[in-house]
Parts: C-alpha cells; sequence; structure tokens
C-alpha cells in the first residue's frame, strides 16, 4: 500500500509525504513541503498546492491519498481557508481516481505517538524511529504529513484486519457491527 499523506495550510508551508507499507515495514519514498511567497495571492497558492498533489499522484500512484482534517478551534477565517486547500488537495486526487481520507489531528497523533496530545517533537521523532529515518524530518509540518500517511495505513491495517476476523468483506461494516449499541 502507497499513500501520500497531506498536512495542508492556509498561510503557512503545507506538508507532504509518501509511506509504502509492505507487510508490517513502512518505508517513506519522499517527503517536504511547499511553502509560501510572500507576494503570491491565495489563489496562485491554492493553483500551487493542487499542482504539487498532482504532479506527487502522476509520479508514485498512491493508493490512497490521506489529509488531516480541519481543527475545529480555528477562528472561521482561517478554517475556510484551511478548508478552501483541502478542497484543491481532494480535486487533484480526485482528478486521478484517488480515494480520499480525512484524520483528526488528535487521531493521527494517538495512532503514531501514542498519545492524542504529542507535541510536535514527539510527532517528529516517532515519525523519524517508525520510518527509520537517519535525520528528523523538516519542516515540521512534513513530518506531519508522513504522520498523517502512517495514521492511515494503521487504519487500513485495522479495517482489513476486522474484515477478516468477522468475515465481512465490506470493513466499513464490519466496524460498525462490532460497535457497542448506544
Amino acid at each position: 500500500m502507497r499513500v501520500l499523506g497531506i498536512d495542508p495550510a492556509a498561510a503557512g508551508p503545507a506538508g507532504y509525504g509518501v509511506v509504502e507499507a509492505e507487510g508490517g515495514t513502512c518505508r517513506m519514498l519522499r517527503y517536504g513541503a511547499l511553502g509560501r511567497s510572500p507576494r503570491s495571492t491565495f489563489e496562485e497558492r491554492l493553483r500551487a498546492i493542487h499542482a504539487l498533489v498532482a504532479g506527487l499522484v502522476k509520479e508514485f500512484s498512491p493508493d490512497a491519498v490521506a489529509v488531516e482534517s480541519v481543527f475545529a478551534k480555528l477562528n472561521i477565517k482561517t478554517a475556510l481557508k484551511l478548508a478552501e486547500v483541502r478542497g484543491v488537495v481532494t480535486l487533484a486526487a480526485a482528478q486521478a481516481g484517488i480515494p480520499v481520507y480525512s484524520y483528526a489531528p488528535r487521531e493521527v497523533k494517538a495512532s503514531v505517538a501514542g498519545y492524542g496530545h504529542a507535541s510536535k517533537e514527539q510527532m517528529q521523532q516517532m515519525v523519524r524511529a517508525t520510518l527509520n529515518l537517519r535525520e528528523t524530518p523538516q519542516p515540521a509540518d512534513a513530518a506531519d504529513a508522513l504522520a498523517v500517511a502512517l495514521c492511515h495505513i494503521y487504519s487500513a491495517q485495522a479495517r482489513a484486519r476486522i474484515a477478516e476476523a468477522t468475515g465481512i468483506a465490506d470493513s466499513r461494516a464490519a466496524a460498525q457491527r462490532i460497535q457497542p449499541p448506544r
């Protein structure tokens, strides 16, 4: 399984990372961050993010694109801009027929670091250790994108185990079936 992880940003660097999983091993194929020129307009930034994601999709042919969801405590203006960034990421994936999955920041942190309130530094160290990297991924936005990709891989592996254990082919149905009644 190959996953393109995206840490979207409306103002700062938008992180990206491509992770491949084979069996129980994950390896990083590429990571980085798209910075923002102080002279560029927001529309130009959206176009650059779309081009970046479309290029990564074309080059790596991921099975999925995983995107960090909008943090709920942002002010409305920032949240709307971040939603637009997520929209162009989703569009680039949809144009290539690749499914997009969204994960909350706390879900990503809990999945990768084992703690939903892990710091940026803790996340960078866990990503480094998990992917057996020689150096800590910089900037932190790139490490976050790699963490989003890892979160999706772990989630997909868990859904597959649930499907196998329950004999239900649709892992989403299996997950719903084993949920306790409310």
